[in-house]
């Protein structure tokens, strides 16, 4: 089964907490401070796999978890960072955040990576905190939270030369004559239900990759029939190879197919159509297909190179794939569409967010929440005094009992911090 897009859930490794800890060895009567900070959580890291050519992997497992950083130790020992989870993907990948879009990855040369999901960073152990104010402290910051997020993986197949055209018009039966792919054939539409990757090799022995990609109607960009799902695929692909029926057997006319098909093109993707296209004449064996091709020539407004083809007599077929590669030839490798092909870095500035913000319970408990303050909370270990006071100081410090006086919390009010609730005291 071709699986081209899943929604999956990643979550990195927490960080390890750091300890209290203190040295008691004998000769050693001024020990002090001697816990370890914790080790750091694994990423969550996508890595292409060349042999891959689908998400399978990612159909029927979701959630995917890396491993948590080793708690610190006593003597200062640090905690063991956690090895990373690597996801193996099929070059032409591309991750997407779910809830902000952002592109986080697009993955496409053999072995490269990227981090999907940062983990965590190592709590800090009690050594860290040693000052001359105080030479023994009593704090360790638990493990950092790892990144966790919805993401969307999507499959763009890298191809030399993809095949478009209208259902039946001959696309698999092409790929199947010069290649030694073996696409499902039949007289009827959307035979074709996933894209199909075959390698031509010419005469001359050049090859090239060719995909036929499942049959576009009448407004595929918006979701009509299968071209909305599988026009991604066309994104990569450096030739276009457009099939056109020009024996008209199913009473279309051949030139009104031509522009309605680079129509969806160019309303799912403006630069499609400015890659080099070569148009294939097909069924050229076939009555009144060499009149239908005089009629399409004088329409023809652009100067696209035509081939006459026959598919089942093979006629004309030799010329085409000499035509393709030699397009192919003057393209380099890397091509990518034009606002792609810069190699610049562009800065722009983001917002901070906001360190907390307050709303209100229906019992009247203040709640505060955002991402700053509940990684602060989650770090901090309760079970120990100087570490509740050193997050009290943290709070004052990002003004959150300013802005509690100003939303009207009196001395004895609730506030509540994720799971944990406490009292507002003037």
């Amino acid at each position: 089964m071709f699986v081209d897009q899943v929604k999956v859930y990643v979550k990195a490794g927490d960080g390890g907490n750091g300890i209290v800890a203190f040295r008691r060895e004998i000769y050693v009567p001024m020990g002090g401070p001697a816990g370890g900070d914790g080790g750091d959580g694994g990423d969550v890291i996508f890595e292409v796999d060349e042999g891959l050519n689908t998400l399978m992997d990612f159909r029927y497992q979701k959630h995917f978890k890396a491993k948590r950083g080793e708690n610190g130790m006593g003597k200062g020992m640090h905690g063991r960072n956690a090895e990373p989870l690597v996801l193996s993907v099929p070059p032409g990948t591309t991750v997407r955040d779910v809830n902000t879009g952002e592109v986080l990855a697009d993955l496409i040369e053999h072995k490269q990576r990227a981090v999907i999901a940062k983990g965590g960073r190592g709590g800090r152990g009690n050594i860290r905190f040693a000052s001359a104010r105080n030479p023994a402290p009593e704090i360790a910051e638990n493990g950092e939270p790892g990144i966790e997020r919805d993401i969307q993986i999507e499959l763009k197949l890298i191809a030399d030369v993809g095949l478009v055209g209208f259902p039946s018009v001959g696309k698999s039966t092409l790929l199947s004559t010069v290649s030694a792919a073996r696409p499902k054939i039949a007289d009827y539409h959307f035979t074709t239900l996933q894209p199909n990757l075959g390698v031509v090799d010419t005469a001359d022995q050049r090859s090239f990759v060719l995909a036929d990609l499942p049959g576009l109607i009448e407004g595929a960009h918006e979701g009509v029939g299968l071209g909305h799902q599988f026009l991604r695929h066309v994104e990569r692909t450096r030739v276009i190879l457009h099939v056109i029926d020009m024996a008209a057997t199913e009473g279309r006319d051949p030139y009104e197919d031509f522009i309605t098909i680079n129509k969806e093109l160019e309303q799912y993707d403006p630069t499609l159509l400015e890659r080099p296209m070569i148009i294939a004449a097909n069924k050229m064996d076939l009555p009144e297909a060499e009149e239908q091709l005089a009629y399409f020539k004088e329409q023809l407004d652009e100067d696209y190179p035509i081939f006459p083809i026959s598919t089942v007599t093979k006629e004309g077929i030799r010329d085409l794939l000499f035509a393709v590669a030699n397009k192919l030839d003057e393209i380099p490798k890397n091509y990518k569409p034009v606002e792609e092909q810069e190699d610049r870095v562009v800065y722009r500035f983001e917002k901070e967010d906001k360190a907390f913000s307050i709303t209100r319970d229906p019992d009247g408990a203040y709640v505060l929440y955002g991402e700053k303050i509940e990684k602060l909370f989650k770090m901090t270990d309760f079970s120990r005094d100087e570490s509740v006071q050193r997050f009290s100081r943290q709070l004052r410090g990002m003004g959150v009992d300013n802005a509690l006086r100003e939303r009207g919390a009196k001395d004895g009010d609730t506030v509540r911090l994720l799971d944990y609730e406490f009292e507002f005291m003037e």
